[in-house]
């Protein structure tokens, strides 16, 4: 259930309610596609600010499976989160991972990318994988087309998903809530088809989805504001997969709700840190008045933050903080440069996690910042 609170030009703040909590709007998903935010427990995650978790349908059907998920008693249970849980259909990853893939009207039928089983994934299927894992919002089975792809081959994908979608709400369970997502490529003649035809389906949200997978940004930017002004304003929208905080920001002031990527903890894990550039209060208040104002987004990232690659040399005896400004996380404050690089050098699973912290950290504050302007 969503409850819009209040709009400041097309941004908007609000509550989505679910059976393990409410969430404030707009809200960023840190990712957890096999149960776990890599190097850092559910409470560690919890206490640096995540109001929910993302995990992955494809890879829990993998692996512990569904009849392993059922005997463990869910994945709140499994990993110990009591806050809400969002789950990915598992289209993308048949699409990006798996080996073999072929689809036809029924599903995807395709191979492990572990051990080469041969599995096939439905609609119906997917939704009770997603029910077993107990998922607080689901997301429809989807048909995803390449970036690279044709006029007719975005068509022909957005259309199966549109039936896709149908079958899905008529099988998913009731107790959670199902989200559709919003197809057509850079076509914005094809996501308005989309749009409108999920639109009379009828979903408690909708996504936007088959974005940030190689367009350009300008694309991007230009497909997300068309899909937002056809949506309906009283269910949450959700930009999937998209994630460096200036595109946040952007997509914030044209009315997206919800964000989940990986790039806070993938760059972590390569020794990239998104370090504040002023206090983040002024930083993400200047941030959203350019892309109100429709400033460029290298101006936008200009004026929030800065990333450094930490492993370089020159911050082998650097004994500032990691970033003094990000109060989020105690251990920012705590640790020096000198030390991260040195960890992360030496291949020590401490500077993995501090790295983490960091960014999530950072995440989560310019979240929070961008709701307090709202």
């Amino acid at each position: 259930m969503f409850e819009l609170k209040n709009t400041t030009g097309r941004a908007r703040s609000g509550v989505v309610r679910t059976a393990h909590g409410s969430m404030q709007t707009p809200f960023f998903m840190p990712i957890a596609t096999k149960g776990a935010v890599k190097t850092l427990a559910a409470s560690e995650v919890q206490d640096l600010g995540a109001q929910i978790i993302l995990s992955n349908t494809y890879h829990l059907l993998l692996r512990p499976g569904s009849d392993g998920m059922k005997k463990l008693g869910g994945l709140h249970k499994l990993m110990h989160w009591d806050g809400p849980i969002l789950t990915d259909s598992g289209g993308y990853q048949v699409f990006s991972l798996s080996k073999l893939n072929k689809t036809t009207e029924d599903g995807v039928s395709f191979q492990s990318h572990i051990d080469g089983t041969k599995i096939t994934l439905t609609p119906e299927g997917s939704m009770a994988m997603q029910s077993v894992i107990g998922a607080d919002i689901i997301m429809q089975f989807d048909d995803v087309a390449a970036g690279d792809s044709t006029r007719k081959r975005y068509k022909e994908a957005m259309e199966l998903s549109l039936r896709w979608a149908q079958r899905c709400k008529d099988s998913y369970d009731e107790k959670q809530q199902l989200f559709a997502i919003v197809q057509g490529g850079t076509h914005e003649d094809l996501r308005e088809e989309s749009a409108k035809g999920l639109i009379k389906i009828g979903f408690d949200g909708y996504a936007i989805g088959g974005l940030s997978v190689g367009e350009s940004r300008d694309d991007a930017f230009r497909i997300a504001k068309r899909v937002c002004e056809i949506l309906p304003a009283d269910k949450p929208r959700y930009f999937m997969g998209g994630g460096m905080p200036e595109e946040i920001v952007y997509y914030v002031s044209i009315g997206v709700d919800m964000f989940d990527c990986v790039l806070p903890t993938r760059n972590a894990r390569h020794g990239t840190l998104f370090l504040w550039k002023q206090d983040p209060k002024e930083a993400v208040r200047e941030a959203l008045m350019l892309a109100q104002d429709g400033a460029a987004d290298t101006r936008i990232a200009e004026a929030l933050y800065q990333k450094i690659q930490i492993t370089r040399s020159t911050f082998e005896f650097d004994q500032s903080p990691i970033d003094k400004l990000n109060d989020t996380v105690s251990t920012s404050s705590t640790y020096t440069k000198a030390y991260l690089r040195h960890l992360l050098k030496t291949d020590e699973m401490l500077g993995y996690r501090l790295a983490t912290q960091q960014n999530l950290g950072f995440y989560f504050r310019l979240m929070k910042e961008l709701r307090s302007l709202l």
